[in-house]
């Protein structure tokens, strides 16, 4: 069981500007360029006006934590080893919401705490988690 690899995102056409400002340490969202909204996950037409012209735009990376869970039995055994560990749903200055890991000790956590990304590299991946707002 120590070979197990940790599950990878599936990046495709559409997600794959997200995932490659990522690993330049930065925060990118798609904006519609009609009716201006943030929009995450990435997709290929606005969730709101259903315009197919979308940005790439850089986005703040801060939020506050709208829900959370504390993780003890994990999902994939790979994450086993990590638990217990916090994950959220993180709403983002921008708008859009997101679900993510949080590096925030679970006395901490509370409704509305102020976040930002934080980029943590697990494997050869660098994946954006949350943390305190100005840890």
């Amino acid at each position: 069981m120590t070979n197990i690899s940790f599950p990878e995102p599936t990046i495709t056409a559409v997600t794959q500007p997200f995932w490659d400002k990522i690993n330049e340490k930065q925060f990118y969202l798609q904006q519609c360029d009609d009716c201006a909204q943030w929009i995450f996950y990435p997709r290929a037409h606005c969730p709101h006006c259903f315009g197919s012209k979308l940005t790439w735009k850089e986005a703040s990376g801060q939020g506050k934590l709208k829900s959370w869970s504390i993780v003890h039995r994990a999902g994939h055994p790979a994450w086993q080893g990590r638990t217990p560990y916090a994950v959220g749903i993180v709403e983002l200055i921008e708008g859009p919401s997101l679900l993510t890991h949080l590096l925030i000790d679970e006395q901490e956590i509370c409704y509305q705490l102020p976040v930002e990304i934080s980029f943590q590299q697990l494997n050869e991946r660098l994946l954006p988690f949350f943390q305190k707002k100005g840890d």
